[in-house]
């Protein structure tokens, strides 16, 4: 594709950079992301890391690729190279990375104190015996490796990177970064409790990796570039690796490499949600790195302007644009600029529901792009929609994130639609919680949406427009998809209580009544059996207002749900800070005027407090009435012209953004296909039996 139609500023970002023997196209970069899809799903991971290809990225990497099943990451799905066996898995990827004129790269690990094996059972390696740090706390140790498990490691290492080469990457990693690989355990002191040539001062420390960057240069003897991700920080202090001996580290290293690859210790730290750090946030971090090295560096930091983009590179901070999650968000980032189509890029909002899913060992999904995991199961394409299959008109109530991404959907396959919303604004629920603290991000949910429908001659939006039963009959249209949201219930029904607590409902605010402006009295209690992020910005934006503020949870932890996403011990902290009193265990039992009663969730044992207002983060009631009137009506339909009405997001089930933007695009893309309500609705991968035909 030619760049002419690229803005000049941004020319810059589509120069070829070498790496090694290889040359990458241009400066956009897929560093090694996780994806839920692995070894288990590798048509669907491969296909997905294609469609980065074609996207435009001009580096496309894998996950991290285990080496040896000693250090086996289950229950999480990533990448094998255990054996041969792995290998049809590995050149699929890289097939499709490569047939769209990108650069193949795989990162290898050997996970040591993140993982416990809990497939293999066989016990990992680290430098030191000290206990592994999964989520789960395993009760699993490390063995402390001596002499002879140093030489294995670098035999499976090199075993690995000839398996890699054989299988067509042109990009081999050494991973010493994110406290998920050994080689970054023996690089800090918080890990390494060694006392010989490779613990103790930081030059005994880099020896392993070293080693091992020797040996992979060996191995690859010139058929692919080697590249060194490694962490510069774990922001924990002289207790772990700091900045400066990371630094001097990668001096040491300098030219051994084709590419460094510079992040932050560890995951949490790496891949920050936006509620708690803006875009290019790591680059008090790795400023210095292009001092040190002649080699081209790579790094992150959500970035998504391509004016931020290009001052990366001009300034001297890195060569590549590194990304994970905007290439999730839009794998057709760097097309969309080199194109001039800057104001259709879906930015990535930083929430970590991409994250959040990998840990729980399912495939990826994204709140912006609903299309992310689904592009080979479901034949679904980000930038690509199936003709229409009918002259119906389509008339969508309810602007929120299902809405408009229904609206947009079928405008783009040329359906003549009918966006109706009853309030004065565009988003629904997004544009709500984008006004809370930490979550303006989040309004681009809405933004891009908007920016697009709003120039489509086919798709007409009317504001303050609700409309009842009647009108919806009346207007005549075939298809009507009702996306009316949901609303946060006044009775304490959720997770702890199935029954209403005892004078709640009338004492009660909920986070709509808070958004929307409602306050009572000077001293809140906020009591979250949600789980996830509406309690604690709840009480962030009530604190910040100068009121007193008890938060209470029926959880152990706030906001326990986050943990998957990175952020829930900032949260933790956040709330913590920002509140009066935090309560964890403890179930809201009674409401009095000025009062209410908690109880422990263990014991029972009870505890009064006291406050003007309780707020509850409970769970949510669908608005759902208009769907149901008018299927009470459904004998109206066919002399109305009405053929379909359907449900879609929260209307029908509250839950994320994710989850209502997804049913929106799944509505849209199947619209007047013939549905078989007793198959399975994707494609699956089933395992082949070892030993039968």
């Amino acid at each position: 594709m030619s760049n002419a139609a690229c803005d000049p500023r941004f020319k810059i970002l589509f120069e070829p950079v070498q790496v090694g023997p290889r040359t990458a196209r241009n400066r956009f970069y897929q560093v090694p992301h996780c994806n839920g899809l692995g070894h288990l799903h590798p048509t669907a991971m491969a296909t997905m890391r294609g469609i980065k290809a074609e996207g435009g990225w001009a580096v496309v990497s894998t996950e991290q690729c285990e080496i040896h099943p000693s250090a086996d990451s289950a229950s999480l799905v990533e990448l094998r190279l255990w054996d041969d066996r792995d290998l049809p898995t590995l050149e699929l990827m890289a097939h499709k990375v490569k047939e769209h004129g990108s650069l193949a790269g795989i990162e290898l690990v050997y996970s040591s104190y993140a993982v416990a094996s809990l497939y293999s059972r066989e016990i990992p390696l680290g430098p030191s015996h000290l206990p592994v740090q999964t989520p789960h706390q395993d009760p699993v140790q490390c063995r402390a490796m001596d002499k002879d498990d140093i030489a294995d490691l670098r035999r499976w290492h090199r075993s690995a990177v000839r398996r890699a080469v054989k299988a067509g990457f042109d990009i081999v990693y050494v991973y010493s970064a994110h406290n998920l690989s050994v080689l970054f355990h023996f690089l800090s002191r918080r890990w390494n409790h060694r006392t010989d040539e490779y613990g103790g001062v930081l030059e005994n420390r880099v020896r392993l990796l070293r080693e091992i960057i020797d040996d992979t240069r060996d191995e690859i003897a010139g058929d692919a570039a080697l590249a060194v991700r490694i962490s510069v920080s774990e922001l924990v202090g002289d207790r772990g690796l700091e900045t400066h001996e990371a630094e001097d580290a990668i001096g040491m290293l300098a030219e051994l490499p084709d590419l460094w690859d510079v992040t932050l210790s560890d995951w949490a730290n790496d891949s920050q949600t936006s509620r708690f750090a803006p875009e290019a946030a790591e680059e008090p971090f790795v400023n210095r790195i292009k001092k040190l090295t002649t080699k081209p560096v790579v790094g992150v930091g959500r970035f998504t302007s391509p004016d931020t983009m290009v001052s990366q590179i001009r300034r001297g901070i890195l060569d590549f644009i590194g990304a994970a999650r905007p290439s999730i968000a839009d794998p057709f980032l760097p097309k969309k600029i080199e194109e001039g189509r800057i104001d259709e890029i879906r930015e990535c909002i930083g929430c970590n529901i991409c994250v959040a899913h990998d840990e729980h060992s399912v495939p990826i999904r994204c709140t912006q792009n609903p299309t992310q995991g689904e592009e080979w199961r479901k034949g679904w394409h980000p930038e690509q929609a199936a003709p229409k299959q009918s002259d119906d008109k389509v008339l969508v109530v309810g602007a929120g994130p299902a809405g408009l991404e229904a609206a947009l959907h079928l405008g783009q396959r040329g359906y003549d639609v009918i966006l109706a919303e009853k309030s004065r604004e565009l988003g629904g629920r997004v544009a709500r919680e984008a006004r809370l603290p930490g979550l303006a991000t989040w309004g681009r949910v809405r933004d891009y949406r908007e920016t697009l429908i709003l120039r489509m001659h086919n798709v007409q939006t009317f504001l303050e427009s609700g409309l009842d039963t009647r009108e919806v009959i009346e207007f005549g249209f075939a298809r009507v998809a009702i996306a009316t949201g949901a609303h946060w219930r006044r009775d304490g029904v959720a997770r702890y209580h199935q029954r209403a607590v005892p004078g709640l409902e009338e004492r009660c605010l909920t986070p709509d009544d808070i958004i929307a402006g409602r306050r009572g009295g000077e001293r809140y209690l906020v009591y979250d059996d949600d789980h996830y992020y509406m309690g604690g910005v709840i009480a962030e934006l009530l604190a910040a207002e100068g009121l007193q503020v008890t938060y209470v949870t029926t959880s152990g932890l706030v906001s326990p749900w986050s943990v998957a996403a990175l952020d829930q011990h900032r949260i933790q902290k956040a709330v913590m800070e920002a509140c009066c009193s935090v309560h964890v265990s403890k179930g809201l039992i009674e409401v009095h005027d000025g009062s209410v009663v908690l109880e422990c969730v263990f014991t029972g044992a009870t505890t009064e407090i006291k406050c003007d207002s309780v707020v509850a983060v409970t769970a949510r009631i669908p608005n759902d009435t208009l769907f149901v009137d008018l299927k009470a009506r459904r004998s109206e339909w066919v002399e109305a012209g009405v053929k379909s009405v359907d449900l879609i997001g929260d209307a029908y089930a509250p839950g994320t953004i994710a989850a209502a933007v997804y049913s929106g695009h799944s509505y849209a893309r199947n619209l007047g296909a013939r549905i078989d309500g007793d198959a399975v609705p994707f494609k699956r991968e089933l395992t082949k039996l070892e030993g039968h035909p």
